[in-house]
């Protein structure tokens, strides 16, 4: 019966493991029976949303009638982006999280004949987007693992690579990537986008950019004038701690933002998550907050974790990904027996790394001590 239901399945959707997002903690508590478990798996703000926003979303319940459909152009929030990043609405497209972008992307310019070209050890949705459409994913080899940016994105073999490939259609580049955290020098990116046929379109991924070091972020509003195959995706999920409510945006040409739009869901963004993003970007003190939070924690983490003899990649996330020189699956274990969720790193083609999301003081010391304990065991 299998077989017959899968006859006129799309070839692409028929290859596909499905994507697997970090575990709940609700469902560590049922797995292994353990009370009180962190999870530091999900690359998630540990501070959760701002004050501002949860106070706004209880009034929302209580006095918005959300029987009525939300604004499905997002006008609010899209004027209130264009804005804040002095660009013009018609350029912004809205998400149901960053992810759903990367999706519309694919749609639209990947397809059989069309190739979809991304850094090895990046995004697992790159692939998975690309193979749904039955495009060719091109993977281009990373940094090697003694480079100052182990495992991180190598811009000029990026440009090797689609001089051979004229049927590449759409890249993918993640700054800072996930999953190694790892960031790329803003003349690189400038030297690989002038390298780029204009009928090829560049989406520069940057979930994490509110946790970069405004040192090393590049100029990519400035870039979305000059390289109209430019596209620039974000996120509402990590820093303005949303991630339950799924808002992303992206900033492009017109053009670019009107193909996307042509394949966007009606009402992608429900009326709370399109209210809980406008209000988010008023508090950018909380935005602060968890930056300075995060690269004081992510910092400690780092000596800590070096101090016990593991490789701890370079990172501008809100993540650390760390090598145990072995497997790790071992260590993964012992850690959830412990009630700590992390990510292992298997499935990216790093069975010796996990990654942990960088939390609050009180859960990277819970993370370090259960850490310790599994080594020690």
């Amino acid at each position: 019966m299998g077989q017959t239901l899968h006859t006129h399945a799309a070839p692409g959707i028929l290859g596909i493991e499905p994507y697997t997002p970090g575990m709940p903690i609700d469902e560590l508590q049922r797995r292994l029976g353990v009370k009180s478990a962190i999870k530091l798996a999900s690359n998630e703000n540990p501070l959760g949303m701002s004050p501002k926003v949860r106070a706004a979303l209880a009034e929302a319940v209580a006095s918005q009638n959300l029987a009525l459909y939300p604004d499905g152009s997002g006008h609010r929030l899209k004027q209130k982006l264009a804005r804040m990043f002095d660009i013009a609405p018609e350029r912004i497209t809205l998400g149901n999280g960053s992810n759903d972008i990367l999706e519309f992307l694919a749609r639209v310019y990947a397809g059989p004949g069309r190739a979809v070209m991304f850094s090895e050890y990046a995004f697992a949705v790159y692939p998975l987007a690309a193979q749904a459409q039955s495009a060719e994913s091109v993977v281009v080899p990373a940094r090697p693992a003694e480079d100052p940016m182990p495992y991180g994105h190598d811009m000029a073999a990026f440009a090797r690579v689609l001089r051979g490939r004229p049927d590449v259609a759409l890249v993918f580049v993640a700054n800072p990537n996930n999953p190694t955290g790892t960031w790329l020098e803003p003349q690189a990116i400038e030297d690989f986008l002038r390298q780029v046929p204009p009928d090829v379109i560049v989406a520069l991924d940057e979930a994490y950019f509110e946790y970069q070091d405004p040192a090393l972020r590049p100029d990519t509003r400035r870039w979305l004038d000059q390289f109209p195959n430019l596209l620039v995706a974000r996120t509402f999920s990590k820093v303005y701690g949303l991630a339950g409510l799924r808002v992303g945006y992206a900033f492009s040409h017109p053009d670019v933002a009107d193909l996307l739009n042509r394949v966007r869901q009606p009402f992608n963004n429900n009326s709370l998550a399109l209210l809980a993003a406008e209000v988010a970007l008023d508090d950018q003190a909380h935005v602060a907050q968890s930056v300075e939070l995060n690269a004081r924690e992510r910092a400690r983490l780092t000596r800590e974790l070096r101090a016990l003899g593991l490789g701890v990649l370079p990172s501008q996330a809100n993540f650390v990904t760390v090598d145990f020189h072995r497997d790790a699956q071992p260590i993964h274990q012992g850690l959830l027996e412990r009630g700590v969720i992390v990510r292992p790193m298997g499935s990216y083609g790093l069975p010796n790394f996990l990654r942990v999301t960088v939390g609050t003081v009180a859960e990277n010391d819970r993370f370090l001590g259960a850490l310790k304990e599994v080594l020690r065991g």
